[in-house]
């Protein structure tokens, strides 16, 4: 028998301002992170998959494997990502490696086009080697997903948007994990520093997630940058489709980890 685990249970979250939300990433449900390129919907993933040592499956088709072990590496160890990928770069990583390794239940898939049955396949092997799902699956971007139907048209290609949200709200309740799923937005909110409402989501694909988060920046012009991430959707708790209520969080370059800011109500 497949071991489902608590249907329903919050994962541990850094992100103390979507609490006071009422925002939480349950197992057994989907959710989706929308935001323009370069606005930082990755690293807000991969904070969360590191935090609270659980057990991770990351789906990385939009970055690859030297990106995401640096800003993994970073992010646990504080270290400065620039010397990590330079250590990386001049094969000086070992001293990183005992590290990671006790980190064995965190993988990372970084085919850049997956179908529905490699990442099944992949879930599978999971289960297979570490007898149980994992508790987060992260599927980055949901768009780098090769489904059934081709997009064409905007009609089919929210419709094929919308089966492939199905598909993953199935593997959520299927495996017992959180699904959280990365995306796009529309193109009056690519450049990504106003708040975006639920309209701007790509493809309008707002019926099938318990929770949609969508992500704008502030750019201080001095290399500073600050996240902020609305809850335009939310089934259980707080929840704004204008866009306008956020919380905020500082993006530390150095070391790719985002802190808790003011709340904006």
């Amino acid at each position: 028998m497949l071991v489902k685990g608590a249907a329903g249970e919050p994962l541990p979250s850094p992100f103390k301002g979507l609490a006071a939300h009422e925002v939480e990433f349950r197992r057994g449900e989907f959710s989706l992170i929308a935001a323009g390129p370069g606005t930082g919907k990755s690293l807000f993933a991969l904070n969360l998959a590191l935090y609270g040592g659980i057990p991770v499956m990351y789906f990385s088709a939009d970055s690859n494997a030297a990106t995401q072990l640096t800003r993994a590496t970073a992010i646990l160890t504080g270290d400065n990502v620039r010397d990590v990928k330079r250590k990386l770069l001049a094969d000086e990583f070992d001293e990183y490696m005992g590290y990671l390794n006790k980190r064995w239940w965190i993988r990372f898939d970084y085919d850049a086009r997956p179908t529905l049955k490699d990442i099944e396949s992949s879930l599978r092997a999971y289960f297979e080697v570490f007898g149980m799902f994992p508790h987060l699956i992260v599927v980055d971007n949901i768009t780098n997903v090769a489904g059934d139907n081709p997009a064409g048209d905007a009609e089919s290609f929210t419709f094929g948007l919308e089966a492939m949200c199905e598909y993953m709200s199935e593997m959520a309740r299927y495996t017992g994990a959180h699904v959280l799923s990365l995306h796009h937005v529309t193109g009056e909110h690519s450049d990504g520093l106003s708040p975006i409402p639920l309209s701007g989501v790509k493809g309008k694909i707002g019926r099938v997630p318990n929770v949609i988060l969508t992500l704008f920046k502030e750019i201080d012009g001095m290399d500073g940058r600050i996240i902020h991430a609305s809850p335009v959707k939310n089934r259980e708790g707080f929840e704004d489709s204008s866009g306008q209520t956020y919380s905020s969080y500082e993006f530390n370059s150095t070391n790719m980890r985002l802190t808790d800011l003011a709340i904006t109500l």
